[in-house]
């Protein structure tokens, strides 16, 4: 089997993915293929085999048609806009064999579900796929209201969780950074506004007061780097907020283990991977209120900047570490390599 994914690919690393990453080594496993093409644009961009960059939409096109491959699988997110709706259709009607839809966007589902019509281009789109891949029930209800068939329909959460591997070497400074933090307060996400990050910066000053020792931690990185690190040089607490770019998801998930706190604070947003590995380990979370957060979340109203500053209060005066939560996630990614093979015959 041999199963072409398009995708971002990292770096940045993000949920969607680490999700495709996840697929990758589920098909090699079984001895199947997996190439890669990546529809966005990387920070670092290496030679790899089977993974292909093209630089504009006529070269993925082609290669869509050029080739040899079982099933291509789409993964979206964020908005439904004219060039992904394009893409959509290029892998349905361009696209070799089988064709599968991951739409990663519960954001928005939340906000367009009532919205959904049959005979809409969106809805054209969609019915074009063999079988569709949501990650939340109120996504299944929108792609059923856009008209397309039940038995094309899954639900599959779109992660994996694993236990951090403790023998990973952290990164000297970032080490530093962390021993000289109480709390140590992590947020792992796009360098992007949707993930209200001035806000953040602003509320240490707040959270400084009580809690002199507090670090903020970023990682990640986006189109905001360069105006985030200028917002943090001119802080006189500067030195109590570090943004490291982009990580190795392997050493992201031993700073999630470490951390006191992780943040979400998000003006629009679906699931989030960080989150969801937070809550496997133990890290208390502190997310902002969006309809869908797991339970165990310590939820915010979005653009708090007060209400994330209590909560931080909150959480720090009790025990660090919670009781970890363990959904039943090991089958997710079986799942989809099941769907590939019942495409397939």
């Amino acid at each position: 089997m041999h199963v072409l994914q398009l995708g971002p690919y990292p770096p940045p690393e993000g949920g969607i993915s680490r999700n495709m990453l996840a697929i990758r080594e589920a098909l090699r496993e079984r001895g199947g293929r997996c190439s890669i093409i990546a529809t966005s644009r990387s920070s670092r961009m290496e030679p790899e085999p089977d993974v292909y960059r093209p630089s504009g939409a006529y070269e993925l096109v082609r290669l869509l048609s050029k080739l040899d491959y079982d099933i291509v699988h789409l993964h979206v997110g964020g908005d439904l806009t004219n060039r992904v709706t394009g893409l959509m259709l290029a892998c349905a009607f361009r696209g070799r064999g089988k064709s599968v839809l991951t739409f990663h966007s519960g954001g928005y589902a939340q906000e367009n579900a009532a919205l959904a019509r049959p005979f809409s281009k969106a809805g054209f789109a969609f019915r074009s796929f063999d079988r569709i891949i949501g990650v939340n029930p109120l996504m299944i209800r929108m792609f059923e209201k856009f008209g397309v068939g039940p038995e094309k329909l899954s639900l599959i959460l779109p992660f994996s969780l694993k236990s951090p591997d403790r023998s990973v070497e952290i990164p000297a400074n970032i080490a530093q950074f962390i021993a000289a933090s109480d709390p140590f307060l992590l947020t792992v996400c796009l360098l992007e506004d949707a993930y209200d990050l001035d806000m953040q910066i602003d509320a240490m000053s707040d959270v400084l007061r009580d809690l002199p020792a507090a670090g903020l931690m970023i990682v990640g990185s986006g189109s905001l780097e360069s105006d985030l690190r200028t917002a943090i040089a001119s802080k006189p607490y500067s030195a109590r907020i570090m943004l490291t770019g982009d990580l190795e998801h392997r050493i992201t998930l031993n700073l999630i283990d470490r951390a006191d706190i992780l943040l979400r604070t998000t003006k629009f947003d679906g699931d989030a991977i960080a989150i969801r590995e937070a809550l496997h380990l133990g890290t208390p979370v502190i997310a902002t209120d969006n309809g869908m957060r797991p339970e165990g979340v310590n939820l915010i109203p979005i653009h708090d900047p007060v209400a994330l500053v209590r909560e931080i209060f909150s959480v720090a005066r009790e025990d660090r570490k919670q009781e970890p939560r363990n959904p039943d996630c090991s089958d997710n990614i079986n799942d989809v390599i099941r769907i590939y093979e019942d495409l397939l015959g």
